[in-house]
């Protein structure tokens, strides 16, 4: 069986989680996501997306 779940889906748990169970205030969570935001307009963006999908892809391994 294959769950296929949005990045952004697996992060909201993630800061969900830290903020919950780890004591993250939640203002910093919501800096870091501006922080991202704001990134993603940049030249670095292109970069950040390739090494996103990358990672996805070592995770995952090869399906062929």
């Amino acid at each position: 069986m294959t769950v296929s779940l949005p990045l952004v889906v697996v992060l909201g748990f993630f800061a969900w989680g830290a903020v919950k169970f780890l004591g993250v205030r939640t203002w910093i969570v919501v800096v870091i996501a501006l922080f991202g935001f704001l990134l993603s307009r940049t030249f670095l963006a292109p970069a950040i997306d390739s090494g996103t999908r990358s990672g996805v892809d070592i995770v995952n391994g090869s399906h062929d």
